[in-house]
Protein backbone atom coordinates (compact mmCIF):
# COMPACT_ATOMS: atom_id res chain seq x y z
CA UNK A 1 0.00 0.00 0.00
CA UNK A 2 0.72 3.59 -0.47
CA UNK A 3 0.59 6.28 1.85
CA UNK A 4 0.70 9.69 0.11
CA UNK A 5 0.26 11.46 3.35
CA UNK A 6 3.78 10.02 4.54
CA UNK A 7 5.28 9.24 0.99
CA UNK A 8 5.64 5.42 1.83
CA UNK A 9 5.82 3.54 -0.68
CA UNK A 10 6.03 -0.73 -0.96
CA UNK A 11 9.17 -2.45 -2.71
CA UNK A 12 7.83 -4.81 -5.60
CA UNK A 13 9.60 -8.23 -5.12
CA UNK A 14 8.26 -9.56 -7.87
CA UNK A 15 11.73 -9.83 -9.68
CA UNK A 16 14.03 -10.30 -6.61
CA UNK A 17 15.09 -13.98 -7.49
CA UNK A 18 15.74 -12.89 -10.92
CA UNK A 19 19.77 -13.50 -11.74
CA UNK A 20 21.39 -10.47 -12.74
CA UNK A 21 24.80 -10.00 -13.73
CA UNK A 22 26.91 -6.81 -12.67
CA UNK A 23 29.46 -5.56 -15.22
CA UNK A 24 32.22 -2.66 -14.52
CA UNK A 25 32.69 -1.16 -18.01
CA UNK A 26 35.67 1.46 -18.89
CA UNK A 27 34.55 5.39 -18.95
CA UNK A 28 34.06 5.98 -22.61
CA UNK A 29 31.87 2.61 -22.84
CA UNK A 30 29.42 4.02 -19.79
CA UNK A 31 29.17 7.52 -21.48
CA UNK A 32 28.72 6.60 -24.98
CA UNK A 33 25.98 4.00 -23.89
CA UNK A 34 24.49 7.14 -21.62
CA UNK A 35 24.30 9.37 -24.63
CA UNK A 36 22.84 6.59 -26.85
CA UNK A 37 19.00 7.26 -26.99
CA UNK A 38 16.55 4.34 -26.97
CA UNK A 39 14.79 3.83 -29.85
CA UNK A 40 12.16 1.24 -30.59
CA UNK A 41 14.40 -0.97 -32.82
CA UNK A 42 16.94 -1.16 -30.08
CA UNK A 43 14.69 -2.66 -27.61
CA UNK A 44 14.87 -6.63 -26.84
CA UNK A 45 11.80 -9.04 -25.83
CA UNK A 46 12.78 -8.33 -22.21
CA UNK A 47 11.94 -4.48 -22.90
CA UNK A 48 15.18 -3.05 -22.20
CA UNK A 49 17.21 -0.88 -24.68
CA UNK A 50 20.15 -3.28 -26.44
CA UNK A 51 23.67 -2.50 -26.12
CA UNK A 52 25.44 -5.44 -27.00
CA UNK A 53 25.81 -8.87 -27.00
CA UNK A 54 27.68 -11.49 -24.47
CA UNK A 55 29.52 -14.41 -26.55
CA UNK A 56 30.54 -17.26 -24.74
CA UNK A 57 33.44 -19.62 -25.39
CA UNK A 58 34.68 -23.08 -24.20
CA UNK A 59 38.25 -23.48 -23.83
CA UNK A 60 38.43 -27.22 -23.87
CA UNK A 61 42.27 -27.29 -23.62
CA UNK A 62 42.23 -25.00 -20.53
CA UNK A 63 38.93 -26.27 -19.59
CA UNK A 64 37.48 -23.32 -18.99
CA UNK A 65 34.89 -21.29 -20.35
CA UNK A 66 35.49 -16.97 -21.45
CA UNK A 67 33.18 -14.20 -22.16
CA UNK A 68 33.34 -11.64 -24.35
CA UNK A 69 30.78 -8.61 -25.08
CA UNK A 70 30.16 -6.91 -28.81
CA UNK A 71 29.08 -3.82 -28.95
CA UNK A 72 25.29 -3.11 -31.03
CA UNK A 73 25.43 -0.46 -33.50
CA UNK A 74 27.32 1.60 -35.10
CA UNK A 75 26.86 4.93 -33.14
CA UNK A 76 30.33 4.37 -31.28
CA UNK A 77 32.98 5.53 -34.25
CA UNK A 78 36.32 4.81 -33.19
CA UNK A 79 35.73 2.95 -30.02
CA UNK A 80 36.81 -0.33 -29.64
CA UNK A 81 33.85 -2.75 -30.60
CA UNK A 82 35.37 -5.52 -28.10
CA UNK A 83 35.59 -6.61 -25.20
CA UNK A 84 36.68 -9.63 -22.42
CA UNK A 85 35.15 -9.95 -19.44
CA UNK A 86 36.91 -10.67 -16.33
CA UNK A 87 34.65 -12.99 -13.78
CA UNK A 88 34.99 -12.08 -10.25
CA UNK A 89 35.15 -15.42 -7.92
CA UNK A 90 34.73 -13.40 -4.95
CA UNK A 91 32.43 -10.76 -4.17
CA UNK A 92 29.54 -9.47 -2.01
CA UNK A 93 26.06 -10.84 -2.39
CA UNK A 94 24.08 -7.70 -4.20
CA UNK A 95 21.21 -6.84 -5.32
CA UNK A 96 19.97 -4.38 -7.93
CA UNK A 97 16.83 -1.51 -7.10
CA UNK A 98 15.17 0.30 -9.39
CA UNK A 99 12.59 3.35 -9.11
CA UNK A 100 9.42 4.47 -11.22
CA UNK A 101 9.44 8.44 -12.01
CA UNK A 102 6.47 7.88 -9.24
CA UNK A 103 9.24 7.05 -6.96
CA UNK A 104 7.92 3.54 -6.85
CA UNK A 105 11.11 1.34 -5.84
CA UNK A 106 11.72 -2.26 -6.99
CA UNK A 107 13.81 -5.04 -7.07
CA UNK A 108 15.08 -5.90 -10.13
CA UNK A 109 17.39 -9.62 -9.50
CA UNK A 110 19.67 -10.34 -7.35
CA UNK A 111 23.86 -10.20 -8.84
CA UNK A 112 24.78 -14.33 -9.96
CA UNK A 113 27.99 -13.06 -11.83
CA UNK A 114 30.45 -9.95 -11.65
CA UNK A 115 32.77 -8.88 -14.65
CA UNK A 116 35.21 -6.76 -15.62
CA UNK A 117 35.31 -5.05 -18.77
CA UNK A 118 38.47 -5.21 -20.46
CA UNK A 119 39.39 -4.00 -24.02
CA UNK A 120 40.20 -7.34 -26.41
CA UNK A 121 42.17 -8.38 -29.10
CA UNK A 122 43.31 -5.52 -32.00
CA UNK A 123 41.07 -3.51 -29.63
CA UNK A 124 43.58 -3.21 -26.83
CA UNK A 125 45.55 -0.35 -29.31
CA UNK A 126 41.99 1.48 -30.02
CA UNK A 127 41.78 2.13 -26.58
CA UNK A 128 45.21 2.96 -25.87
CA UNK A 129 44.96 5.30 -28.59
CA UNK A 130 41.65 6.77 -27.13
CA UNK A 131 43.55 7.06 -23.67
CA UNK A 132 46.46 9.39 -25.04
CA UNK A 133 43.61 11.37 -27.22
CA UNK A 134 42.21 12.24 -23.86
CA UNK A 135 45.41 12.78 -22.49
CA UNK A 136 46.40 15.51 -25.16
CA UNK A 137 42.49 17.29 -24.39
CA UNK A 138 43.01 17.47 -20.73
CA UNK A 139 46.11 18.97 -21.07
CA UNK A 140 44.87 22.28 -23.17
CA UNK A 141 44.75 24.62 -20.61
CA UNK A 142 41.19 26.69 -21.01
CA UNK A 143 42.33 29.32 -18.19
CA UNK A 144 43.35 32.67 -19.62
CA UNK A 145 45.40 35.14 -17.87
CA UNK A 146 44.68 39.35 -18.23
CA UNK A 147 47.14 41.81 -17.68
CA UNK A 148 45.83 44.86 -16.29
CA UNK A 149 47.10 48.13 -17.35
CA UNK A 150 47.21 51.30 -15.45
CA UNK A 151 45.45 49.67 -12.31
CA UNK A 152 47.49 51.46 -9.96
CA UNK A 153 47.19 49.48 -6.98
CA UNK A 154 43.47 49.99 -7.09
CA UNK A 155 42.66 46.22 -6.55
CA UNK A 156 45.48 46.63 -4.03
CA UNK A 157 43.68 48.93 -1.67
CA UNK A 158 41.94 47.84 1.48
CA UNK A 159 38.26 47.63 1.23
CA UNK A 160 36.56 50.22 3.32
CA UNK A 161 35.52 49.14 6.43
CA UNK A 162 39.21 47.21 6.68
CA UNK A 163 42.14 49.75 7.87
CA UNK A 164 41.87 49.12 11.26
CA UNK A 165 42.35 45.60 10.63
CA UNK A 166 45.48 46.02 8.56
CA UNK A 167 48.71 46.89 10.71
CA UNK A 168 51.36 49.35 9.54
CA UNK A 169 54.12 47.57 11.65
CA UNK A 170 55.59 44.98 9.65
CA UNK A 171 57.17 43.39 13.10
CA UNK A 172 53.67 42.42 14.14
CA UNK A 173 52.55 40.97 11.19
CA UNK A 174 52.28 36.83 11.93
CA UNK A 175 53.92 34.56 10.20
CA UNK A 176 51.48 32.25 8.04
CA UNK A 177 51.15 29.06 9.59
CA UNK A 178 52.97 26.70 7.31
CA UNK A 179 50.55 23.71 6.00
CA UNK A 180 50.85 20.62 6.81
CA UNK A 181 50.66 17.57 3.89
CA UNK A 182 47.83 16.05 5.57
CA UNK A 183 45.86 18.73 5.45
CA UNK A 184 45.80 19.57 2.09
CA UNK A 185 42.82 18.67 0.77
CA UNK A 186 42.77 17.84 -3.28
CA UNK A 187 40.10 17.75 -5.84
CA UNK A 188 39.04 14.41 -7.89
CA UNK A 189 39.93 14.65 -11.78
CA UNK A 190 37.07 12.89 -13.73
CA UNK A 191 37.97 9.10 -13.95
CA UNK A 192 38.61 8.56 -17.56
CA UNK A 193 40.35 12.00 -17.43
CA UNK A 194 42.86 10.20 -14.62
CA UNK A 195 43.53 7.11 -16.93
CA UNK A 196 44.62 8.56 -19.29
CA UNK A 197 47.11 10.81 -17.10
CA UNK A 198 47.92 7.24 -15.75
CA UNK A 199 49.00 6.31 -19.10
CA UNK A 200 51.05 9.29 -19.81
CA UNK A 201 53.27 8.99 -17.08
CA UNK A 202 53.79 5.30 -17.58
CA UNK A 203 54.69 5.24 -21.37
CA UNK A 204 57.55 7.32 -20.02
CA UNK A 205 58.55 6.07 -17.33
CA UNK A 206 57.28 1.83 -16.55
CA UNK A 207 57.63 1.71 -12.59
CA UNK A 208 55.86 4.27 -10.03
CA UNK A 209 55.64 4.51 -6.30
CA UNK A 210 51.87 5.57 -4.74
CA UNK A 211 53.58 8.59 -3.04
CA UNK A 212 55.30 9.96 -6.82
CA UNK A 213 51.79 9.55 -8.52
CA UNK A 214 49.86 11.62 -5.80
CA UNK A 215 52.76 14.18 -6.18
CA UNK A 216 52.41 14.35 -10.26
CA UNK A 217 48.48 13.89 -10.56
CA UNK A 218 47.92 15.74 -7.35
CA UNK A 219 44.94 13.19 -6.37
CA UNK A 220 44.23 11.82 -3.39
CA UNK A 221 45.80 8.99 -2.15
CA UNK A 222 42.88 6.64 -2.33
CA UNK A 223 41.15 7.76 -5.50
CA UNK A 224 44.58 7.00 -7.17
CA UNK A 225 44.51 3.23 -5.48
CA UNK A 226 40.90 2.60 -7.06
CA UNK A 227 42.67 3.50 -10.47
CA UNK A 228 45.85 1.51 -9.63
CA UNK A 229 44.48 -1.79 -8.58
CA UNK A 230 42.27 -1.68 -11.96
CA UNK A 231 45.15 -0.84 -14.36
CA UNK A 232 48.18 -2.19 -12.54
CA UNK A 233 49.96 -4.97 -10.47
CA UNK A 234 51.67 -4.38 -7.47
CA UNK A 235 55.83 -5.47 -6.99
CA UNK A 236 55.61 -6.78 -3.73
CA UNK A 237 59.59 -8.39 -3.99
CA UNK A 238 62.21 -7.41 -6.49
CA UNK A 239 64.22 -4.53 -7.64
CA UNK A 240 61.36 -2.82 -8.69
CA UNK A 241 59.79 -3.84 -4.80
CA UNK A 242 57.04 -1.16 -3.82
CA UNK A 243 56.09 0.10 -7.04
CA UNK A 244 53.81 -0.19 -9.42
CA UNK A 245 53.32 -1.21 -13.36
CA UNK A 246 50.87 -1.35 -15.76
CA UNK A 247 49.17 -4.88 -16.30
CA UNK A 248 50.71 -6.91 -19.14
CA UNK A 249 46.78 -6.09 -21.77
CA UNK A 250 47.80 -2.26 -21.59
CA UNK A 251 51.30 -2.29 -20.96
CA UNK A 252 51.41 -4.18 -24.71
CA UNK A 253 48.94 -1.90 -26.33
CA UNK A 254 51.60 0.74 -25.81
CA UNK A 255 54.93 -0.98 -26.58
CA UNK A 256 52.98 -2.44 -29.68
CA UNK A 257 51.84 1.42 -30.82
CA UNK A 258 55.17 3.32 -29.94
CA UNK A 259 56.50 0.36 -32.23
CA UNK A 260 54.17 1.06 -35.29
CA UNK A 261 55.55 4.35 -34.73
CA UNK A 262 58.77 4.12 -35.42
Amino acid sequence: MEDDKNNIHELDLEKSDRPVWLMKSPVVVAKAWGKQAPSSSSFSSSGFNSLGKVVESFDPLQSQTEFFMEMVGAEYGNMPKSYALNMFKDFVPMGIFSESNLGDPASEGKVEHKFDMKPHGEDIEEYAKLCRERTSKSMVKSRQIQVIDNDRGVHMRPMPGMLGLVSSNSKEKKKPAPVKQTEVKRTRRDRGELEAIMFKLFEGQPNWTLKQLVQETDQPAQFLKEILNELCVYNKRGSNQGTYELKPEYKKAGEDDDTGEQ
